[in-house]
């Protein structure tokens, strides 16, 4: 992969990160809720699913799924209750007492597995992600050079990439947050990301069956 090859590649990638989803709500959910270690955590379970991803990529999985409509479709449909569940419980602990509130940072040295995991299935709750990638990776893969070096490349860009974008929005809404915590926006903030993951996995449910 040569460094014009590699520049587009980092643009195209970019501008795709910027766009927010179900990751990022969750990042910036475990930001607010428990701080920047939290977010961290999140991310390192979405880059696991990521890296998983990629590689299945490089051994032809997205071209399995369009062939298998079904298996897509059984995987839709976990993916985006997946969402609507993690919406919803948002939604209910919000409602949640202060005194449960304020328990919220000695609850992440016990979940912090608890959030990597979560993070990870957040990643992986859209089936559609694959075959994007499938069709996205391969354009900027050179001919004559070392495929498994340029998917390494691109994962670490990747990393890079979505580590950055992600951390900048925790880090945007943490203040956000901090400005609102005196008044009654605050809980209005709260809800309205939870009630993103919901409408992200109603989203997918509801769109084309096929891949």
């Amino acid at each position: 992969m040569n460094i014009e090859t590699w520049i587009l590649f980092f643009i195209a990638y970019l501008v795709i990160t910027l766009a927010p989803g179900p990751n990022v709500l969750f990042v910036v959910k475990n930001a607010l809720r428990h701080g920047y270690s939290a977010a961290f955590i999140s991310i390192l379970g979405n880059l696991s699913c990521q890296l998983l991803l990629v590689i299945l990529v490089a051994a032809g999985a997205g071209t399995l799924l369009v062939q298998a409509p079904a298996v897509f479709f059984a995987l839709k449909v976990i993916g985006g209750c997946y969402l609507i569940y993690l919406g919803v419980s948002g939604l209910i602990a919000s409602r949640k007492s202060a005194k449960q509130s304020d328990q919220a940072a000695c609850e992440l040295k016990h979940n912090a597995l608890a959030i990597y995991k979560k993070g990870f299935l957040v990643s992986a709750s859209n089936p559609k992600t694959v075959i994007f990638l499938s069709a996205f990776l391969p354009q900027f893969i050179s001919i004559g050079e070392s495929v498994s070096l340029q998917f390494c490349i691109m994962f670490i860009t990747i990393a890079v990439i979505v580590s950055t974008v992600h951390l900048f929005y925790a880090y945007l809404s943490k203040n956000i947050s901090n400005r609102l915590a005196k008044s009654q926006l605050n809980k209005h903030f709260s809800k309205v990301y939870n009630s993103a993951f919901i409408a992200f996995g109603g989203a997918l449910l509801m769109s084309n069956r096929n891949a």
